[in-house]
């Protein structure tokens, strides 16, 4: 399975303790996505970018402070996996390409 997510600026992602939803931080606000469907189920505006490598969350997970990964800017890219590592992320250029290890 692959999914697309188009996300423009992304700056940073995450996930939260139980790995069912993800944070993304960019440079229009943060956004959350559950895991399971990869739908995004929270969005907020307001801009509010990482802090020693964490981001307050919002909707399901509104306060919880999660643990980012921020885009490397020299490249323009972020690579990263879900916490049981069975899927990997990358984002470029706009997209962040969810794929299943496992499919």
């Amino acid at each position: 399975m692959t999914k697309y997510l188009t996300i423009g600026g992304l700056v940073a992602a995450g996930f939260d303790p139980s790995g069912e939803y993800l944070l993304t931080v960019s440079h229009s606000g943060r956004g959350v996505f559950v895991t399971t469907s990869w739908e995004r189920v929270a969005r907020d505006p307001h801009l509010a970018y990482p802090e020693s490598g964490h981001v307050l969350g919002i909707g399901p997970i509104d306060g919880v402070s999660v643990p980012v990964y921020e885009i490397d800017y020299s490249t323009e890219r972020l690579k990263f996996s879900t916490p049981d590592g069975k899927v990997s992320l990358e984002y470029e250029q706009g997209t962040l390409t969810v794929s299943d290890d496992n499919a």
